[in-house]
């Protein structure tokens, strides 16, 4: 947890400073909340591809936010050929991917934000909303440093970092993410009591639900009984309004915060629920909700879990210390492990045949080796589609580790990769000072 400030009034603001923003705290957050990014992208993207041609080719309806871009901009955007839309939407695409995957955190989400920027621009008519625009600045926030792929990521795969999750960095990111959604709801709040309609002397609920069925209100079940109460309407909306802009305040008190991220939640989905509007009110402002919760408390409820499966007995994943390939492939799936599913032995520290009579120092040597909970042993290719199946973050590729005759490529490119580890391997970086133990070193 962050120091308190300082009780120096001299150096007060200084200290409350530090504390807020440049305290360095786990980025864990960060890497979920990329997640959440990437989808709300998606989800907001890539559905307009569906119909280039109506959307963003020659031959659409397109309109333009002169108030957005520069009249340069737009008069550039405008005169793209359709291969070259083409071509954006393919950039875009990899670029997503690759930010949903934190692979080169930064640099993707920089051209994936300029892909966003660029469809803006070439028509707003279906993704010109306050919402995006929004969406927009978060993930500028976002690509303004490479935390995001700290954890959670190919990133922290390809760094070798067996404990992403414990990587301190300042929290100045998050606060200003925090500060973005709080001030969100406030001003939307703000404007509900100052625009012209507004909530405080008019009654514009009640009127939604007298709107046809095709505007903005859903035809939830209720909607007809409220439309019958005004009285009833008006207190909602008062109710609304005191629920935005006093939300921000109910995050940042600690002793409120849970309370407040609850209550958003349920705004949210009452949200959806009941109005048409854009997906990223659901897929974006929680997750933004949830960046309130402390990364100490992420990080303590891992260690509750690796402590729950060391008294558990995780699976024994059963490998050649002596080999710099092998510690660093350990490293990264031990960076895939979070919660400490997995225990690492080296089999050259201890006498794994009293695992498993099966784990002889030539085997050991020869594959690595998972040996589960239930007394399952696998080697090689197959305890790497078993540990597909055993961590959850791997559960993507299960589907397509764990395809039906895969084995008869997998098995012999793993047996060659093995074989060849101790001379062809050592151009790898982890094997730079070619002191990897020899197949013929002793076995302690």
């Amino acid at each position: 947890m962050p120091e308190p400030c300082d009780t120096n009034p001299e150096t007060r603001l200084a200290s409350c400073w530090e504390r807020a923003f440049l305290a360095e705290r786990p980025s864990l957050s960060l890497g979920l909340f990329r997640i959440a990014v990437a989808a709300t992208v998606g989800l907001h993207i890539f559905p307009t591809f569906l119909q280039m041609e109506d959307n963003y080719l020659s031959t659409a309806f397109r309109e333009y936010n002169p108030l957005f871009f520069t009249a340069g901009v737009l008069k550039w955007v405008d005169g793209n050929p359709d291969w070259f839309v083409w071509m954006m939407a393919g950039v875009f695409t990899v670029a997503w991917l690759a930010f949903l995957l934190g692979a080169f955190t930064q640099i993707a989400g920089i051209v994936m934000d300029v892909g966003c920027y660029y469809f803006y621009a070439r028509n707003c008519l279906h993704i010109g909303t306050l919402s995006y625009d929004i969406l927009l600045v978060t993930v500028f926030l976002m690509i303004v440093t490479p935390y995001p792929g700290d954890s959670f990521s190919l990133d922290a795969l390809i760094r070798g970092d067996p404990e992403p999750w414990r990587r301190s960095r300042p929290i100045f990111i998050q606060r200003l993410l925090q500060l973005q959604v709080a001030a969100t709801y406030f001003c939307t709040g703000l404007c509900k009591w100052t625009a012209s309609g507004n909530w405080l002397t008019d009654n514009p609920y009640y009127y939604l639900m007298h709107s046809p069925p095709e505007g903005v209100i859903k035809a939830f079940s209720g909607r007809a009984f409220l439309a019958a109460h005004p009285d009833l309407c008006y207190a909602i909306g008062i109710g609304i309004i005191l629920c935005e802009m006093t939300l921000p305040f109910w995050l940042f008190w600690r002793r409120s915060r849970p309370f407040a991220i609850a209550a958003g939640f349920i705004f949210h989905i009452l949200l959806v629920v009941t109005m048409h509007v854009p997906t990223i009110f659901l897929f974006l402002f929680p997750p933004l909700l949830l960046l309130f919760v402390e990364p100490e408390s992420l990080v303590a409820w891992l260690e509750r879990r690796r402590e729950r499966w060391r008294l558990q007995g995780p699976a024994r994943l059963i490998y050649d210390g002596g080999c710099g390939f092998c510690r660093a492939s350990l490293a990264r799936v031990q960076a895939l492990d979070p919660t400490g599913r997995i225990g690492p032995v080296d089999f050259r520290s201890v006498n794994a045949a009293s695992l498993n009579p099966a784990l002889t120092p030539e085997a050991c040597h020869a594959r690595i080796h998972l040996l589960e909970t239930s007394g399952r042993l696998s080697g090689g290719f197959d305890a790497f589609r078993r540990l597909s199946l055993c961590l959850p973050m791997l559960w993507p590729l299960a589907p397509l580790l764990n395809l039906p005759g895969l084995g008869l490529i997998g098995a012999p490119v793993y047996d060659w990769v093995s074989r060849n580890r101790f001379n062809l391997l050592h151009r790898f970086h982890a094997c730079e000072e070619n002191a990897c133990v020899r197949p013929d070193t002793p076995v302690r």
